[in-house]
C-alpha cells in the first residue's frame, strides 16, 4: 500500500500557514488539476482528489490538530471526524462538498443560497520596477471554459432533450453510505453529475458536457506600487457556473486573478516602498566630499558626499522610491556606498599617494591606533 504524502506538502505550503493561505493553495491546485481541464489524464485527477482530501483535514482546526500530532495514524485509528474516501468519489462530488470554496459553483437544486457563481481562474503577468511606478498595462492571454454555443450548455444535440436522470429520479443528489453503513451522507448524483437529467445523444461541439475551451485575451491595468506576488482581480472573466449548477451558464461569471511578478532590476533593489542602490566611490571622492548625479527610475538625482565618508555609508533621498500602493506616497531611495581602492596607479599618482602616506598622523585616526596597540600588545612590542 502506498505511502500517503504529507498534507502540508500537497498543497504545497508551511505548517504555520493560516486558513486563509490552506483555502487560496487549494483552490489554486484545484483548478489546475480539474478533470475538465486534464481530460483523460488519470495523474492529475488523482492530484485532484488528493488535494481535497489534504483540505478537508487542514480546513477543520481539530482534524488538523490531530494530524499535526499523530499525523495519517491519527486520523485512521479515529482520533477525529472520519475523512472522505476521496479516491472513490467523482470530482463534482468534491467540488459540491466545498461550495465555500469555488463561491457557490457547485450549489445544487434545493441546497441554493443564491444565483450560482462559476469557478475563479488565475494568470500571471511579468512588469518591471518603471512599470510599478508609473504603472501600466498588460496584455493577458487565458484559456476557459464557457458555454458550448451549439446545445447553450445543456450537453444534448440540437433537436434533442435530456430525459430525467433514472439513477437519482431528477433530484440530483443521492445518498451514500459510509464506515460499514454508521453514517450516510448526501452528495451529487454520480449518474448525472447532480444535474437531474441525462443527455441521450450528446452535442457534436462539447460532447455531452456543456462547456467548450476558449481562448481568451484581456488589457489589464496594473495599479502603481502593486507588489511582487499580489493580484489585480477582473470581476466577471472567470468561468461561468458548472453545467450541474445552472446548464445554461445563467447565474455569476468567476473572476480572474491576474498574479504580478516583478523582474529583478540590474541596479536597484526593492524593500517595501524604499529603493536600494549600491554606489561605488573613489577612495579620494570619500576623503574629500564630492557632489554626485545619482541615478533614479525617474531621472538623476543630485547626492552630496561629505568629507570623510567611510566604507558602507548610506544616505537617503526623499520620495525616489516606488508609491505606496494605497496612499500613493513615494518612499525614498537607499544609497549604500562601498569605497574602491584602485588596482593600479600610474607613477604620478602612487608617488603623490606615498607623499600622502608620509603626512599621516595615527593620533587622528582613533580607530586604526587603537587597533595597532592592541597588535603591539599582543606581540609583546
Amino acid at each position: 500500500m502506498p505511502t500517503a504524502r504529507d498534507y502540508y506538502e500537497v498543497l504545497g505550503i508551511a505548517k504555520t500557514s493560516d486558513g486563509e493561505e490552506i483555502k487560496r493553495a487549494y483552490r489554486r491546485l484545484a483548478m489546475k488539476y480539474h478533470p475538465d481541464r486534464n481530460p483523460g489524464d488519470a495523474d492529475a485527477e488523482k492530484s485532484f482528489k488528493e488535494c481535497a482530501e489534504a483540505y478537508e483535514v487542514l480546513s477543520d482546526d481539530q482534524k488538523r490538530k490531530i494530524y499535526d500530532q499523530y499525523g495519517h495514524d491519527g486520523l485512521k485509528r479515529g482520533g477525529g471526524p472520519a475523512t472522505h474516501d476521496f479516491s472513490r468519489m467523482d470530482a463534482s462530488d468534491i467540488f459540491s462538498m466545498f461550495n465555500d470554496i469555488f463561491g457557490g459553483g457547485g450549489n445544487q437544486r434545493g441546497n441554493r443560497r443564491g444565483p450560482a457563481r462559476g469557478f475563479d481562474l488565475e494568470t500571471e503577468v511579468v512588469i518591471t520596477l518603471t512599470d510599478v511606478l508609473k504603472g501600466c498595462e498588460r496584455d493577458v492571454a487565458f484559456t476557459r471554459m464557457d458555454v458550448c454555443d451549439t446545445c447553450t450548455g445543456s450537453g444534448a444535440k440540437p433537436g434533442s432533450k435530456p430525459i430525467q436522470c433514472p439513477t437519482c429520479g431528477g433530484q440530483g443528489r443521492v445518498q451514500q453510505s459510509g464506515l460499514g453503513g454508521m453514517f450516510r451522507m448526501v452528495v451529487a448524483c454520480p449518474s448525472c453529475s447532480g444535474r437531474g437529467q441525462v443527455v441521450r445523444e450528446f452535442c457534436d461541439s462539447c460532447r455531452g458536457k456543456g462547456r467548450v475551451s476558449r481562448k481568451r485575451n484581456l488589457t489589464v491595468k496594473i495599479p502603481p506600487g502593486i507588489q511582487e506576488g499580489q493580484a489585480v482581480r477582473v470581476q466577471g472573466e472567470g468561468e461561468p457556473p458548472p453545467p450541474e449548477a445552472s446548464p445554461g451558464g445563467a447565474g455569476q461569471r468567476g473572476d480572474l486573478h491576474v498574479v504580478v511578478r516583478v523582474e529583478e532590476h540590474d541596479m536597484f533593489q526593492r524593500q517595501d516602498d524604499h529603493l536600494l542602490l549600491e554606489m561605488p566611490l573613489s577612495f579620494t571622492q570619500a576623503a574629500l566630499g564630492a557632489e554626485l548625479q545619482v541615478p533614479t527610475l525617474d531621472g538623476p538625482a543630485k547626492l552630496t558626499i561629505p568629507r570623510g565618508t567611510q566604507y558602507g555609508s548610506t544616505f537617503r533621498i526623499a520620495s525616489k522610491g516606488l508609491p505606496n500602493l494605497r496612499s500613493g506616497r513615494r518612499g525614498d531611495l537607499v544609497v549604500g556606498v562601498k569605497v574602491e581602492i584602485p588596482h593600479k596607479m600610474s607613477g604620478k599618482q602612487e608617488k603623490l599617494l606615498r607623499e600622502f602616506a608620509a603626512t599621516e598622523d595615527k593620533a587622528v585616526l582613533p580607530e586604526s591606533t587603537g587597533f595597532w596597540k592592541k597588535v603591539s600588545d599582543l606581540l609583546g612590542g
